[in-house]
């Protein structure tokens, strides 16, 4: 029974996020999380200060980076482009993350 309720809820969602995205999947693309892990990494590792609340033993910024990430809390913007030039931007808060 919860897993009905929960692939209709994944389908409302898929449904709502398909609505916003015109360019390219619904889901963050490996490449795109790279690009954003990285360059939060980089941030962090030149002293920009941390959105959550660091868990003791982590210290790593490419860590700290995922968990931010994870946690849907990143105010970052994806462009996503076509070849002849149209483009939309995405906050990374409206695309669905996949489960690593």
């Amino acid at each position: 029974m919860s897993s009905f309720l929960e692939s209709r809820e994944l389908r409302k969602q898929y449904k709502e996020v398909r609505e916003y995205v015109k360019i390219g999947p619904i889901f963050l693309t490996r490449y795109e999380k790279a690009r954003i892990v990285g360059a939060r990494a980089l941030q962090l590792s030149y002293g920009a200060p941390m959105l959550i609340e660091k868990p003791k033993e982590v210290i790593d910024p490419i860590k700290i980076a995922k968990l931010e990430l994870k946690a849907r809390i990143l105010p970052l913007t994806i462009r996503r482009e076509y070849p002849h030039g149209e483009y939309q931007d995405i906050p990374i808060n409206k695309l669905i993350l996949k489960k690593d």
